[in-house]
């Protein structure tokens, strides 16, 4: 799941891109709102996490213009000012929560978790595909009851395509979902992960068909 982080405090931007990143999940940082503005037009993120205070534009207006362009990615405001007027004007302007500084990163990935299922229609936390199991609490995986042990890559691969099950995805989203701005990433890196992913199901009813021309679906075959 790829995240742009958008946080003019620099110390707080890496203390929180280095938590998430150690989460799992892909991250960019951007430091101001001109360059989260030009971020948000360029790729497809899974969330965002906005600072309200930016230079540049400030998050509000990056947000408004955000929502302008019917874009429905889940954002998160983190501000120092959680006073009850900027909660209700950031929500009317279309962000899905709101975190107040200081906060525990635990808890700022509970609601990035929470988000995430929104997002993707799960209500439940937990995504049974045949004998494959994803809960959605702890971000594990477990096959035919046993825990799965992927890489950092593996996992996200397989977490898109578990969150994502039912529908094709392609090689371009589901390789942003994994690749950062900061990653250099050969273009037939996805195939070689989705590959590896594909071994370790081996032996399961659990398969990811790959659609000439379209991407790849994880599906059960019963």
């Amino acid at each position: 799941m790829r995240i742009l982080l958008v946080e003019d405090n620099r110390e707080l931007a890496s203390w929180l891109g280095k938590a998430l990143r150690q989460a799992q999940y892909a991250v960019d940082i951007v430091h101001d709102g001109e360059d989260a503005d030009h971020a948000l037009r360029l790729a497809e993120y899974a969330l965002v996490i906005l600072d309200l205070a930016l230079p540049k534009v400030d998050g509000m207006t990056v947000l408004r213009r955000l929502r302008q362009r019917a874009n429905k990615v889940p954002v998160i405001i983190l501000t120092a000012n959680a006073s009850l007027g900027g909660r209700v004007a950031g929500l009317d302007e279309g962000a899905d929560d709101y975190l107040a500084k200081p906060f525990e990163i635990a808890e700022l990935e509970a609601r990035i978790r929470a988000q995430l299922r929104r997002g993707n229609d799960r209500a439940s936390p937990e995504v049974t595909i045949g004998e494959l199991l994803f809960n959605g609490r702890t971000r594990q995986f477990f096959l035919s009851g046993e825990s799965l042990l992927l890489t950092p890559r593996e996992h996200a691969v397989l977490e898109h395509l578990v969150l994502k099950s039912g529908t094709t995805v392609s090689k371009t989203a589901l390789s942003e979902s994994v690749f950062g701005f900061d990653d250099l990433a050969d273009p037939s890196a996805i195939e070689i992960y989705v590959h590896r992913v594909r071994k370790k199901l081996e032996g399961s009813s659990v398969k990811i068909a790959t659609l000439r021309g379209l991407g790849y679906l994880l599906r059960h075959d019963e």
